[in-house]
């Protein structure tokens, strides 16, 4: 990919696979070479400018996606909030050349992306900048020896409760009960962030603006039921 990286820091473990799975057609690679320098999100930028600047259209707040996938949620996000300032996280190619071919197609100006690990973009970001956040079916990493590599930490949602502003929302979903699990140990303690569920149907439902994901499909094929946990920064 063309573009600023910033390298992670020694204890960032790697909790995504692998980046690409095939060659680019030459139709895709056009788009990694042209729309995606103009639709990057600058780490540089980010230190310069208001991050509501960045946006090629005027938005009144913005929404982070971490690990968008196939970008099916973050198009529908940015088609149905035309004032909200998508930035959607992705380091799997193939999930980065659909999103762009959404947004050229659609003529979207309020997405921004971010083409690699969700980390350093978290520590550029200004503090108290996101009124809203997705990490949807991220990674299970199902094996104990490599629990370690899931990207809901303790670590992590220190570096997320930084940029999310007081009552910002957070939604995670996963269709694993370890992962779950790992969320819950993680969040609930958590100093700044609170679980809104209060009967099983909040988190057995998917929220009221929910497209439906490739994921979720799968996991509803495999007989796994997803579970949507959503949180509050405190």
């Amino acid at each position: 990919m063309t573009g600023e990286t910033e390298k992670p820091f020694a204890n960032d473990l790697r909790s995504f696979g692998r980046k690409r799975s095939r060659k680019p057609s030459p139709r895709q690679r056009h788009l990694m070479e042209d729309a995606l320098p103009r639709l990057r999100l600058s780490l540089e930028a980010l230190r310069k400018q208001p991050l509501s600047e960045l946006f090629a259209s005027s938005i009144a707040e913005v929404w982070l996606e971490v690990g968008f996938g196939g970008a099916e949620h973050l198009i529908h996000q940015a088609s149905a909030n035309p004032t909200v300032g998508l930035i959607g996280c992705e380091p799997f190619e193939d999930g980065v050349i659909k999103a762009l071919t959404a947004i050229e197609q659609r003529g979207l100006r309020n997405v921004l992306l971010h083409p690699d690990d969700v980390r350093p973009l978290l520590r550029a970001l200004p503090s108290a900048c996101l009124s809203k956040a997705f990490i949807l079916f991220p990674d299970p990493w199902p094996k104990t020896r490599h629990a370690k590599r899931r990207l809901v930490s303790k670590p992590f949602l220190d570096s997320l409760a930084e940029v999310m502003e007081p009552g910002a929302e957070l939604r995670i979903a996963t269709d694993i009960d370890a992962y779950a699990r790992t969320v819950l140990e993680a969040a609930i303690p958590h100093p700044g962030f609170r679980w809104t569920a209060r009967q099983p149907g909040d988190w057995r439902t998917p929220w009221p603006d929910w497209p439906g994901t490739r994921y979720e499909a799968k996991a509803h094929r495999e007989g796994r039921r997803p579970m949507f946990l959503t949180f509050v920064r405190a």
